[in-house]
């Protein structure tokens, strides 16, 4: 009788062992910035490799837009609850490279969570935007997009145009235009991300500097150089389309993309990360060819250069946290599934791997197009075509939206508004080379 309480004991301890779990879950924190179709594949990302192992949860958090999610992330850094792993747009590399006490190196963290790591496995263009001086790479390639050109097939049928002939060059694409006004449709062009598209990848493709010390890549003491004769003809020729009703500006950042999608806007400059929504959600044929150039300009069309966005690590967080996010880091980087993100998306394939995987398997041939992204970003570089790194970005590309509104509505010539952008963006250059000259 007496040991009867013993085993009652005894089995209470064994039934409260088995209902415990046998080790709890890290939990890594994943802010991003991908709304509707593109958030579901976040999402899916995410309970993929949850269910894939035992010892760690990622929890992936939608906070807004790319310029809401980075500044909630400086305010969540400040206070001290960072998130572990933060997707910044390409346009906040600079900032985040300069912010050496609020980030881990990519690459530190893979060594830490004892997993295999070769940068040389990813292409070349997307790896080299996220590479500091001296090689070590700083985040991961994530969402890594460029500027396509698409363009509604059944809108070119009903205006006469060849379906299988999209316009090459910008003179092309102004006759299409006028075609299509002519057929009556009242959004014969329109483009997303003015600054990206018109002025950072237009730059690239025609081999100009977008600005001084290659684009940034030479040092801090870069300036604006948009406002060049090339540009200023560029803007001249899109503000004649826009007076003629060829060229329809639908607002900042990606807000022509719904008008893409819907099929009011017949043809447009935009990311290649929208191929996804239109093969999704698309009533009509469309096709994607790539971005327009002038013939007469030595050298165009060169390379586009990159957008999208990677992931960076926080710093300050346990080494068991930095063994989870080099874990899933490492996932995402797998043939298998980069290139599944990459079918699903429209977003390039950021490993070489990922790429020749997709090609095998004759993606490339059922789904035409999809490949223009890819060719347009794997030819070789120039120091002029290399990408965009500068500081105080975010603030730059409000100030061209903002200045080529005027010339849209007719405030300001495309010289002036070219020069005024240029102007008042060398400011925050320079306010950005005085705030990190340490």
């Amino acid at each position: 009788m007496r040991f009867k309480p013993l085993a009652l004991a005894g089995a209470a301890m064994l039934s409260m062992a088995m209902a415990m779990p046998a080790q709890a879950q890290t939990e890594i924190q994943w802010w991003h910035s991908m709304g509707g179709a593109l958030g579901e594949w976040v999402n899916d990302l995410a309970n993929q490799f949850n269910a894939s192992q035992k010892d760690y949860k990622v929890v992936p958090t939608f906070k807004g837009s790319y310029d809401e999610s980075m500044t909630a992330a400086i305010a969540a850094f400040r206070a001290g609850n960072a998130p572990d792993i933060l997707q910044v747009f390409e346009v906040g590399t600079a900032t985040m490279m300069a912010s050496k006490g609020a980030i881990k190196p990519v690459a530190e963290v893979m060594k830490m969570a004892g997993v295999n790591f070769d940068p040389k496995a990813y292409v070349p263009a997307v790896a080299g935007y996220y590479t500091a001086p001296n090689g070590q790479m700083l985040s991961m390639p994530f969402n890594s997009s460029t500027v396509v050109f698409y363009y509604n097939k059944d809108a070119f049928k009903s205006a006469g145009l060849d379906t299988s002939k999209p316009p090459k060059t910008w003179p092309e694409v102004v006759l299409a235009a006028g075609k299509l006004k002519a057929a009556g449709h009242k959004c014969p062009f329109t483009t997303s991300w003015i600054s990206w598209t018109q002025l950072e990848n237009f730059s690239a493709w025609h081999n100009v500097l977008f600005s001084s010390l290659n684009n940034g890549f030479g040092g801090m003491g870069t300036r604006l150089e948009f406002n060049s004769p090339l540009h200023v003809r560029h803007f001249e020729n899109l503000a004649n389309m826009a007076k003629q009703g060829l060229f329809v500006y639908k607002g900042r950042n990606n807000a022509a993309d719904a008008t893409i999608v819907s099929g009011e806007c017949a043809m447009a400059t935009a990311s290649a990360g929208l191929l996804g929504n239109l093969k999704r959600n698309a009533k009509f044929d469309f096709g994607v060819s790539t971005m327009p150039y002038y013939p007469d300009v030595a050298g165009a069309p060169q390379n586009s250069v990159i957008g999208g966005a990677s992931l960076w690590v926080m710093s300050g967080k346990k080494n068991e946290v930095y063994k989870g996010v080099g874990q899933f880091l490492s996932y995402l980087a797998k043939p298998e599934v980069a290139a599944a993100s990459h079918q699903r998306t429209g977003y390039l394939p950021v490993t070489t791997a990922a790429y020749e995987l997709t090609e095998k398997s004759g993606f490339y041939k059922g789904n035409p197009g999809a490949d223009v992204a890819v060719t347009q970003m794997i030819r070789k570089t120039t120091d002029k075509s290399r990408g965009i790194r500068i500081g105080n970005f975010v603030q730059v590309r409000t100030i061209i939206d903002e200045e080529t509104e005027n010339i849209w509505s007719g405030k300001k010539t495309p010289k002036e508004g070219l020069d005024a952008a240029v102007k008042r963006g060398n400011e925050q250059l320079e306010r950005f080379q005085k705030a990190n000259k340490g």
